[in-house]
């Protein structure tokens, strides 16, 4: 089976180094998607949180010592699928941003924790639950 993704977009922002984790991160910058895709941001306002999933495009091959990995903030080695590691099987990342803005294509964001030129594989609301997709608003109720 092959499987075969392309980007919608990238990821633009000024910083040279990013934060590991979107949770820990402050850094704000711009989701910029194809415009082909624009009608499918129509919805997405500013004070919400989405889910975007990408690609870890300077990741090196996974090899199967990457299994077992000691992540920079932990005192132990942890199997790869309970790390946030960009050292994966499938080099896919996902992250929560708030967003600040929508304009056209452009998506400002907070909580960037990804690589300048970053490919965009996917934008997803973020449920909390069943009923409501997350506002910046909604965090700490």
């Amino acid at each position: 089976m092959t499987i075969e993704m392309r980007p919608i977009g990238f990821v633009y922002h000024d910083y040279e180094k990013v934060p590991r984790h979107w949770s820990v991160s402050d850094v704000e910058g711009n989701l910029v998607i194809d415009e082909e895709y624009i009608e499918g941001l129509q919805d997405i306002k500013a004070g919400q949180r989405i889910v975007v999933i990408f690609h870890f495009h300077k990741s090196p091959e996974f090899i199967s010592r990457y299994l077992r990995q000691s992540p920079p903030h932990r005192n132990e080695i942890m199997g790869v699928f309970s790390t946030c590691s960009p050292n994966r099987p499938n080099p896919i990342g996902m992250s929560v941003l708030e967003v600040l803005d929508v304009n056209n294509n452009i998506i400002r964001v907070k909580g960037i924790d990804m690589l300048k030129g970053t490919p965009v594989l996917d934008i997803k609301p973020h449920i909390v639950d069943k009923y409501t997709c997350s506002s910046f608003e909604d965090e700490g109720d």
